[in-house]
């Protein structure tokens, strides 16, 4: 398949370029660097030290392995851009992960409140009306978000829920509830991409992916220039990727708050496998298809117990500390996701239990010196500034 990966610098884009490729399709991958900006504005980068642009790990892996990966340096956001690509390259697959993945980052301010939802929506409708107006018959796999649903006090479904009201009955899209400006972006789109796919007869699956974990997959640990991004700042490092970082450097876990906070989990691995089983096993034209995509759930406590715990067996001490919580977001709640559609498909998991922790360790441990331990405590706070009040 000729396949186009949106985002294909990041932690997950790059790792799926690789993994199309060497599975023998024709890929190509866009990305504007919008994850390396905001690293080097904040001071932070990448545990794992990855080549200086696309092309240039787009050459590694043609050295190591003899395959091609196309690259375009642009913006989403950009018409033309994607334009061009898209006529040029005319792909039967979309894999869209080029957004701005981070809750803390869409609530640092204003500014980048507001550049969270321009980028991130506008990018995508660029890309519906890509598809509507030059490749009608590609398939949109998209990266949503668990987030996008939040913790009701029911059970959440796989995107859609049988409502029965006044003695009539329809299926509709879940009700949303996300917890940041982020979040929320993600919500604008699933909105979107359903209404494209209704009107417009597209076809979409909308992958509500769970916290990613892990470091290596299959074509990372061919060679060191073939590395993916490992953040693990308090702005853009994932929950148990950030613990396993501190565990390594002896740094306390944070835990925020109570630690109750429970969300779907799942390997990169795994991430990869979802993401391939959806390309190669495409919705019907017209359907807006969602995914939940995640193997195990755990609440934040539990998760750093684990790390302890491997921690143990791994010879190093880790401390679990809760410390405050910059998030509004219930610390105590219910939480059950359905989540068979992939494994309807074929999706077989790799589990947190199959040492997968400890093999992290392994790997931080040879980058440990690049660690900014400046940037793992959060600093990024979801309510406002106290208002100073007048003496009577």
């Amino acid at each position: 398949m000729r396949i186009l990966i949106l985002g294909g610098d990041g932690y997950l884009g790059w790792a799926t370029a690789m993994r199309f490729s060497n599975r023998g399709h024709e890929v190509h991958a866009i990305d504007n660097y919008l994850r390396r900006t905001a690293h080097w504005e904040a001071g932070t980068d990448s545990l794992t030290p990855i080549l200086g642009s696309l092309p240039e790990r787009a050459e590694a892996w043609r050295a190591v392995t003899g395959f091609e990966i196309g690259v375009t340096e642009g913006d989403l956001t950009d018409w033309d851009v994607l334009e061009a690509v898209c006529r040029e390259f005319e792909p039967e697959a979309i894999v869209h992960y080029g957004e701005m993945p981070s809750a803390p980052y869409s609530m640092i301010d204003r500014e980048h409140a507001a550049f969270t939802q321009v980028n991130n929506v506008i990018g995508t409708l660029n890309v519906l009306w890509a598809m509507r107006d030059i490749t009608p018959d590609a398939h949109l796999v998209k990266l949503g978000t668990m987030g996008e649903y939040g913790t009701p006090n029911i059970d959440i479904e796989e995107g859609f829920i049988e409502i029965n009201h006044k003695g009539r009955s329809d299926v509709l899209p879940y009700p949303k509830k996300p917890g940041s400006m982020y979040h929320l972006s993600k919500v604008h789109d699933s909105h979107n991409i359903e209404f494209a796919c209704r009107i417009w007869g597209l076809r979409a699956t909308d992958l509500n992916q769970g916290v990613v974990y892990g470091i290596e997959t299959e074509e990372t640990v061919l060679d060191p220039l073939l590395a993916t991004r490992f953040d693990y700042d308090e702005v853009f490092g994932t929950a148990l990727n950030r613990f396993c970082v501190q565990a390594v450097i002896g740094h306390p876990l944070t835990v925020y708050g109570k630690g109750g906070q429970t969300r779907g989990y799942l390997n990169i691995v795994d991430t990869l496998q979802c993401v391939e089983l959806a390309t190669l096993n495409p919705a019907e034209s017209g359907e807006f298809r969602v995914f939940n995509q995640f193997t195990e759930q755990f609440s934040v406590v539990e998760l750093a117990y684990h790390v302890q715990q491997a921690g143990r067996d791994y010879g190093i001490e880790v401390e679990v500390d809760h410390t405050h919580n910059p998030r509004v977001e219930l610390e105590e709640h219910y939480y059950n996701a359905k989540h068979t559609k992939l494994l309807d498909l074929g999706l077989k998991p790799h589990l947190l239990s199959e040492t997968l922790i400890e093999s992290m360790f392994a790997a931080i441990e040879r980058h440990k010196d690049r660690v900014i331990p400046d940037h793992i405590m959060p600093a990024t706070e979801w309510r406002p500034p106290a208002r100073e009040t007048s003496p009577a």
